[in-house]
């Protein structure tokens, strides 16, 4: 039998790995390069991170569905040629402010104008515009990596062997994060910023070669045989019956879905807690640049984000096996025992709250990118039961609907934390001593702040779910 859904799976992971390069490459150049030479503050950073946050999760609703319009080959390389496009055009937006502004004679002028200036401040909010057409193109594309990464696993693999399968493309995600601090800082340090969008953007282009002469239907690739072929296939005929059934069911209508509590479970457990997640990507960079004088650029930053994103890798590993071990040994249905662990990876978070004060105190950032690294576990951990209790509670022609509004949900209270963060961010910085909180003065406050919000917001998310929906009460159609 040949192997060749197994190659196609590697080339999942490698389009999932780069999916993560891409959007980290702002925020692991924002404070050295970036922020300099637009004149850009906080506020302006968190305008361009909530942007890209809500109009993700707007783009992730119809995402699957492009994919079944165009089909698994094409729809593919649409969403990773847009999402590289996007990432790309990063690099022209010094030359776009340059082109679109009188004052200024060319891109190498940009970080040469007076702060402060009207200048500054047409430059800044030009920029900030054209970074944010340049997101959005990104988000756009990178919204059909995961519902295209999916439909091949179910064209490829059979039921047996699709948990394990998407597990491992899944991991770029992760390889992503690891990788990120590792090449995205020195390319910026040697070549520039610009060619830290285009050499990492240029990456999804490669891919797409190989996608194009790698992939087609099971039943026309000549890399795959009459063995393998059987093997792929062989639970046609239950998912045939399996598919009858659900389309036999009664599918909710949308509005209807807002009548049940069971829904609004599902709203607040992704509106409290996708932002945090979002936070942590997108300001730790910043956050150990400003506060410990560890830029990306270096190699102390580098291990930093390295240390913080292998934690969460390595630990939140064990998010899928508790609840299996309440169910199993401890005889629970499966939401009570997702709910149970859910409220154990809810105190995780709870670790943020001493990142700040361990890390001013002892004068380093190992603390806070440790403690950082077990609350990112956490919601990792969080998220993947938080998805399964929707399978628990609705019938499966209503789950992709209730995956949507979960998203929308996500989006929007990430997007409010991304815009709060860059605001607050920036009037702590610019009221100095005038702004305390805890003990902490100016900035340090500010962060302190957000971090207080992110340490609890777990554990406010899982009482009012638990309220919400206090026993497992599944929903008929």
């Amino acid at each position: 039998m040949t192997n060749w859904r197994w190659w196609l799976c590697s080339l999942l992971f490698v389009a999932t790995t780069v999916n993560y390069l891409d959007r980290q490459v702002l925020s692991l150049t924002y404070e050295e390069f970036i922020a300099p030479e637009f004149h850009w503050n906080d506020a302006h950073y968190g305008t361009i991170t909530s942007f890209f946050s809500i109009f993700y999760a707007i783009a992730c609703l119809f995402a699957g569905k492009f994919v079944d319009w165009m089909g698994t080959k094409k729809g593919y390389l649409i969403a990773i040629g847009v999402w590289s496009a996007g990432a790309c055009l990063h690099a022209a937006c010094g030359w776009g402010t340059a082109s679109l502004l009188d004052e200024v004679a060319n891109a190498k002028a940009l970080k040469a104008i007076e702060a402060g200036s009207d200048i500054a401040l047409a430059v800044s909010t030009t920029s900030v515009y054209l970074f944010l057409l340049c997101r959005g193109i990104l988000a756009l594309g990178e919204a059909g990596n995961f519902p295209a990464a999916i439909k091949v696993t179910a064209e490829y693999f059979p039921k047996k062997d699709r948990a394990f399968a998407t597990s491992i493309f899944n991991a770029g995600a992760s390889v992503g994060a690891l990788a990120a601090p590792l090449c995205i800082p020195p390319l910026a340090v040697k070549f520039g910023w610009e060619w830290a969008f285009i050499i990492i953007g240029g990456l999804g282009f490669i891919w797409m070669f190989f996608w194009t002469f790698m992939y087609d239907k099971p039943e026309n690739s000549k890399h795959v045989n009459e063995a393998e072929l059987e093997y792929i296939h062989q639970d046609d005929a239950a998912e045939a019956a399996e598919k009858a059934a659900i389309a036999a069911q009664k599918a909710i209508p949308f509005g209807k879905c807002f009548g049940y509590k069971q829904t609004w479970a599902f709203i607040v457990g992704k509106f409290f807690t996708d932002g945090v997640w979002w936070f942590f990507l997108f300001w730790a960079p910043s956050y150990f640049h400003n506060q410990f004088n560890a830029p990306a650029s270096t190699p102390r930053g580098q291990a930093l984000i390295f240390t913080l994103y292998a934690i969460v890798t390595f630990i939140s590993i064990g998010g899928g096996y508790l609840p299996k071990i309440f169910v199993d040994k401890k005889g629970m249905n499966p939401y009570n025992g997702r709910m149970l662990a859910m409220l154990i990876f809810a105190f995780f978070p709870i670790a943020a709250l001493f990142a700040q004060p361990l890390g001013m105190r002892f004068d380093t950032p190992w603390w806070p990118a440790i403690l950082i690294g077990l609350a990112g576990a956490g919601h990792q951990a969080w998220s993947a039961n938080l998805f399964s209790t929707i399978g628990d509670m609705f019938p499966k022609s209503t789950i992709a609907t209730i995956t949507g509004i979960g998203a929308m949900a996500g989006g929007v209270g990430s997007m409010i934390i991304q815009k709060a963060a860059g605001n607050l961010f920036t009037y702590a910085e610019e009221a100095g001593s005038a702004f305390t909180f805890l003990g902490f003065e100016g900035k340090p406050a500010g962060y302190f702040i957000v971090f207080c919000f992110c340490g609890i917001a777990y554990l406010v998310a899982w009482s009012i779910m638990k309220s919400l929906v206090p026993k497992y009460k599944p929903i008929e159609a």
